[in-house]
């Protein structure tokens, strides 16, 4: 578990310098900040999409996880419900410069970034099975500049993001444990497919080109081992 406690503890470090830098960071500046985390966002979605999608056994599983998903959310009122919770705080940005800068939606691309990518769900499992954290390393050295950027932009609140880490690195970390079958190549590819997407949907909302509520999709992560734990019981 030593790489997930490094790659949480570099989001509350990156987090706090954030923090520290709000007020010496200018408007312009931040709006450029936005528009790099945004492409980055996009690209780093797509090639995980591209990059995974010829692995897939079940090529239209993606698609019917993204619609239930969304369907489920929806009925859940996951974003208005968690937008809600947060208060809808705005942390003193400008939104003509910063039209999503509420904690809500921090909170929301964050934990998509953080927590959805091959390092980020690799890793714990590498970590667990060879003993091998050089995934999570370099995860949290990528980590530690995004958590900064996140932190002067949306605030302090973002250190929600990093128990969420934790958490999540750790449920990899202990079902590899447990057993080495469970998360096979196969399901690790239709997760990635679908995370992609949702980072893609973030990117997008960064880039103000159009909200996709991507809070009410993250449903559609579960559809993946769902289908595979049917699978194996028939």
């Amino acid at each position: 578990m030593i790489g997930t406690i490094v790659n949480t503890c570099t989001i509350v470090v990156g987090t706090l310098i954030g923090v520290a830098l709000h007020k010496g960071i200018k408007d312009r500046y931040k709006t450029a900040l936005y528009d790099a985390l945004g492409l980055a966002c996009f690209a780093i979605g797509l090639n995980a999409v591209v990059t995974n999608l010829p692995k897939s056994q079940y090529p239209v599983l993606f698609i019917a996880a993204m619609a239930i998903g969304s369907v489920v959310g929806v009925a859940l009122d996951i974003d208005g419900r968690f937008k809600r919770l947060a208060g809808n705080r705005k942390n003193g940005h400008d939104e003509s410069t910063a039209p999503t800068g509420n904690l809500a939606d921090g909170l929301a691309t964050a934990t998509l970034v953080y927590c959805i990518g091959p390092l980020s769900m690799l890793g714990p499992v590498i970590s667990a099975l060879q003993g091998d954290n050089t995934f999570l390393f370099t995860n949290a050295s990528l980590d530690l500049v995004t958590a900064t950027v996140f932190g002067s932009t949306y605030g302090i609140g973002m250190l929600l993001a990093a128990p969420v880490l934790l958490l999540w690195q750790g449920l990899f970390y202990g079902v590899a444990m447990l057993s080495s079958a469970a998360v096979s190549e196969a399901l690790m590819a239709e997760l990635l497919i679908v995370g992609g997407l949702l980072i893609t949907g973030s990117g997008l909302s960064l880039l103000r080109i159009r909200d996709c509520h991507v809070l009410n999709m993250l449903p559609a992560l579960l559809v993946p081992p769902l289908w595979f734990l049917l699978m194996w019981l028939i």
